[in-house]
């Protein structure tokens, strides 16, 4: 089974790029963050003439997730992150597919920081951390999957100091990703590839992507059912190059059955 997660950065803008990726690539889970698009635009019947049944949670002009599997229909089990009920922005979305409950989530930004985006971040993290738990507790296999907009380690981020304020990399952001490790999520990236320099984000400004100034921010991570089954995981680099591409590259990993 092959289950990736895609920051498409606006869902009809990118569909030639995102149908051409999924025709290649044949995912049998795919988590999409950035959507960028009201309920109402979410082209479905694109998708669906791709051979995949989904389901989105929309937003206009920002955020936006869904989940999509290849020949069957998600069981949606939650449109939002718990511990906020007033928290109207669409960030998390969760379904079951095929024995497996899926999250697709992005996460804030945060930026600038300090301030009142930062401290959303956070919070928003904290929350995370917390349905993580509940979620580890019923010993389901479980994919937390997404853009989780934190750089875990120094390496995971090109050489340079324009960052140092960024509330990407700062150590409250790294602290709560690596809460949930410390839970007992697995980095399923890390783990196949321990030792690589691998990014997942190429910011458009500066001529990073050819100059493979990169940001491993999209992350997938398993509970432990999940985890003893894992046996391959990569970065779709190319989808990047494409012309229109989004700033981020599929992420994906394989499990054995």
């Amino acid at each position: 089974m092959k289950i990736a997660t895609f920051n498409v950065n606006g869902v009809n803008r990118r569909l030639e790029n995102l149908l051409a990726w999924l025709a290649s690539a044949k995912p049998d889970i795919v988590c999409l963050q950035e959507l960028k698009a009201p309920d109402t635009q979410f082209p479905k019947t694109a998708i669906e003439a791709a051979g995949y049944g989904v389901v989105w949670r929309g937003q206009s002009a920002w955020n936006g997730v869904a989940i999509l599997a290849l020949g069957s229909e998600p069981v949606l089990t939650r449109t939002e992150l718990p511990g906020d009920p007033s928290d109207a922005q669409s960030r998390y979305i969760e379904a079951a597919v095929n024995g497996i409950l899926v999250a697709s989530l992005y996460a804030p930004n945060g930026n600038p920081q300090p301030g009142p985006k930062f401290d959303y971040k956070l919070a928003w993290h904290d929350r995370l951390i917390s349905h993580a738990t509940e979620l580890l507790s019923t010993g389901l296999p479980v994919v937390l999957a997404g853009d989780y907009n934190v750089v875990p380690e120094p390496r995971d981020i090109y050489p340079t100091r324009s960052y140092d304020d960024n509330a990407l990399v700062q150590p409250e952001s790294r602290a709560a990703f690596h809460s949930l490790l410390d839970q007992g999520w697995l980095d399923a990236i890390r783990k196949v590839h321990p030792k690589d320099l691998i990014y997942t984000f190429w910011d458009y400004r500066r001529n990073r992507w050819p100059r493979d100034a990169g940001l491993r921010l999209d992350h997938i991570l398993l509970s432990k059912k999940l985890a003893r089954r894992l046996n391959g995981a990569g970065i779709d680099r190319d989808v990047r190059g494409m012309d229109g591409a989004s700033d981020h590259a599929p992420v994906w990993i394989t499990l054995r059955k």
